[in-house]
């Protein structure tokens, strides 16, 4: 059974990219352009790795990230935020959030792919 992973961002280009790296990488893959779209997602879908943009519009990554730590059903789900904000206080915000883990953007896709890696070891069947 492949590792599911939901990948959210409204930035239409790292969605494609994203998606391309992690089903070449054995991944069923959730694709969510913003926070509410998100939400409904995880109302549906437990995916081991959540891979979240914060701005966003409507709802954004923080909220996201707060609603899936709450939730008992995704208590194993990992959290990564991918963000253009890169302030120490942006980042404390998001560990705060609960996030696993917070990589900034741009980022190298070979360093993403290794801590996704880490964070979701692949089931053998």
């Amino acid at each position: 059974m492949k590792p599911k992973i939901l990948i959210v961002d409204d930035e239409p280009n790292i969605l494609l990219s994203l998606e391309f790296l992690m089903k070449k990488n054995g991944y069923e893959v959730f694709i969510a352009r913003d926070g509410s779209e998100a939400l409904d997602i995880l109302s549906q879908q437990t995916p081991e790795v959540i891979l979240l943009d914060i701005m966003m519009p409507e709802v954004d990554g923080y909220e996201v990230c707060q609603q899936v730590k709450a939730n008992p059903l995704m208590k194993d789900s990992k959290v990564i935020f991918l963000s253009a904000k890169s302030k120490e206080s942006d980042i404390s915000k998001g560990y705060d959030a609960g996030a696993d883990l917070y990589m900034t953007k741009p980022f190298s896709t070979r360093e993403l792919m290794s801590k996704v890696k880490e964070l979701t070891p692949i089931k053998k069947t």
